[in-house]
């Protein structure tokens, strides 16, 4: 497995392990529909997140975060739509980015309510 998948899935394992402690029920993980894809999608307090995970080794080349571009973004909001249209008994949705780098020290940084 390369190096940069194995890093993702394992950044995604922490995600899943992370929402978990703070709260959320989580519903789906790699969540697919066409090309569009959702890392995460759970619920809290009464929100359905859809949830992008970033994962990097070190921030020495930018934070991973960051790597969420427009159309990233994008992406996610029509996946979002796709699933709300087979699930539509949510009423608030929420778009949120979960960022963690691994060295030199692990690190989680949420970023809550993203929007275009």
């Amino acid at each position: 497995m390369a190096t940069h998948i194995h890093t993702g899935k394992s950044g995604e394992d922490m995600a899943a392990d992370f929402f978990h402690s703070k709260g959320y029920q989580l519903i789906c993980r790699n969540w697919r529909h066409r090309h569009w894809e959702v890392d995460i999608i759970a619920l809290y307090n009464g929100i359905l997140h859809f949830i992008e995970v970033k994962t990097k080794t070190t921030d020495q080349f930018g934070y991973p975060e960051q790597d969420v571009d427009d159309n990233k973004m994008r992406y996610l909001q029509q996946a979002a739509e796709a699933y709300l249209e087979r699930f539509p008994e949510w009423e608030r949705i929420q778009f949120d980015i979960l960022a963690i780098t691994l060295k030199p020290e692990l690190k989680f940084f949420l970023l809550e309510d993203v929007y275009i």
